[in-house]
């Protein structure tokens, strides 16, 4: 089963994200649907901070927060904040493919040789650096990671609605995940 869904037209949108933020989202970015103008934040996009990925949504539509991978789990104050004083009830959890948060490891010596030749670190210092937070931003697989960031996200907001998505770098398109 290909878990990746392609949003060509409205009626793609799965019903439960139909006439909500996330399926806004879908239509302004997908569909072209005309921007719509907002005072206050629909939804929380959580997003990977890859320089590849633009969303075409309306001023004010939304809080963004990039990070690793879609990675919220060092976020959380702030995913809090936009629910608490931002009052969002739908977030929409975006990885990409070829994410360079997958198989750190293999970048291991590009991401040292980097942090000496950039930044001014020794190779103890830059190793040390990588040892430590590899394991805390490696994320596997990305449609594995996201749709599990989304579970972990509902049973943290029991009260609000969390899609999974995937934004593919190739045809600037977001896919949604369906789950298992």
């Amino acid at each position: 089963m290909n878990p990746i869904v392609s949003v060509s037209t409205k009626e793609d949108i799965f019903p439960q994200y139909q006439d909500t933020p996330i399926g806004l989202l879908l239509e302004y970015h997908n569909l072209n649907r005309p921007l719509d103008i907002y005072s206050n934040a629909q939804l929380l996009i959580g997003m990977c901070m890859d320089n590849r990925k633009h969303l075409r949504i309306p001023d004010n539509f939304s809080f963004i927060i990039r990070s690793a991978g879609a990675n919220l789990r060092y976020s959380e104050f702030k995913v809090s904040y936009t629910i608490g004083v931002g009052h969002v009830r739908h977030i929409a959890l975006m990885g990409h493919n070829n994410c360079g948060m997958v198989n750190l490891v293999a970048r291991k010596e590009i991401f040292i040789q980097g942090l000496i030749d950039n930044a001014g670190w020794s190779r103890d210092q830059a190793e040390e650096h990588f040892m430590r937070f590899e394991p805390m931003f490696e994320i596997g697989n990305e449609i594995d990671f996201i749709s599990s960031e989304a579970k972990r996200l509902r049973m943290r907001y029991p009260k609000i609605m969390i899609a999974p998505m995937l934004y593919k770098v190739e045809d600037s398109k977001i896919y949604l995940i369906k789950e298992s």
